[in-house]
């Protein structure tokens, strides 16, 4: 799955005033190094969700999601203790609204997750992809941020290319579609409580997402489980590893470079989903689920760049 709103919090959108004075080189360096990194990111999460869609062929999603977050958590507790400390994730800012976050995050991951048991690779990520859309909507209504009509305009496209992706006049349009559209509401719905707490470090926003999702396996995995043999629990584990190493590289991407010039290569996800669904799975994606997925990613890069225009203004 696509999780820059992970590491929305303290990873600048631009290059601080000093920039200016770097050498061109080196800034050129710094971008490219940036756009790799971006790329590695989107690729690894993308592999993750092809392992990911296997396995929960087999396994119950709450499986998924315990054992997911347990391997997570072997990596984040050294970090945690050797860097902020235990204390960086009991003692947090406005601690509700956290709990609010995790609870969204959860219910992102369940509902992919649910998602992806049916539809093909590409289908769920091209509702995926509409996530930035729906940010720029709950903006408006939860932070308050005033949007112009140019950016009204492309909301309402980009719903017109959802509404074409689902191909709601079909019989295709059943539960998986609904589901995986509910899911990048949520997805979005992180994205904005995210942004409402970049005061809050990214490590500490982290183990909240990896330890409410392991909570949340706990309760849902003895309701639906399935024996684990030694291959497969080491490949559920491996899907929480290649996820916190997806997320340090879309981190350390937005540091190294604007966002302008990285973020629109998340989109290639929608690429990878195809060829991977194809490879693994078979999938050939409908005509409406293409035409709907340009049609959105067209409508999120205008709100992105014009966005970002503005905050340069």
């Amino acid at each position: 799955m696509t999780a820059a709103a992970f590491f929305g919090s303290d990873a600048p959108a631009e290059p601080p005033m000093t920039a200016i004075a770097t050498p061109v080189p080196a800034q050129h360096r710094s971008s490219i190094a940036g756009i790799l990194l971006m790329l590695l990111g989107v690729l690894m999460f993308s592999l993750n969700d092809v392992l990911g869609k296997w396995l929960v062929g087999t396994y119950s999603v709450g499986q998924l999601m315990l054992f997911r977050s347990l391997a997570a958590w072997l990596v984040l507790a050294p970090l945690l203790l050797v860097g902020a400390g235990p204390a960086a994730v009991v003692r947090v800012e406005r601690p509700w609204l956290q709990l609010l976050r995790v609870l969204v995050s959860a219910g992102d991951v369940a509902c992919f997750f649910l998602a992806v048991t049916v539809l093909p690779l590409a289908d769920a990520m091209t509702y995926y992809q509409a996530g930035p859309i729906y940010v720029t909507l709950l903006a408006v209504l939860f932070l308050g941020e005033r949007v112009g009509w140019r950016r009204w305009s492309a909301i309402a496209v980009g719903f017109v290319g959802v509404a074409i992706a689902l191909n709601p006049t079909s019989a295709a349009l059943g539960w998986p579609a609904l589901v995986a559209l509910a899911g990048s509401i949520l997805f979005a719905c992180l994205m904005v409580i995210t942004r409402a707490l970049r005061g809050t470090p990214n490590l500490t926003l982290v183990a909240w997402q990896f330890g409410t999702a392991l909570i949340v396996g706990l309760i849902w995995s003895p309701f639906q489980w399935v024996p684990l043999n030694p291959r497969d629990l080491i490949l559920i584990g491996l899907v929480g590893v290649v996820s916190l190493a997806a997320m340090a590289c879309i981190n350390r991407s937005l540091k190294l470079a604007p966002a302008s010039v990285v973020v629109p290569y998340q989109y290639t996800m929608i690429v990878w989903a195809v060829v991977f669904g194809w490879l693994f799975f078979g999938d050939i994606p409908s005509w409406s689920v293409v035409a709907g997925a340009a049609i959105i990613i067209a409508a999120g890069l205008y709100i992105f760049f014009r966005e970002q225009r503005l905050a340069k203004g």
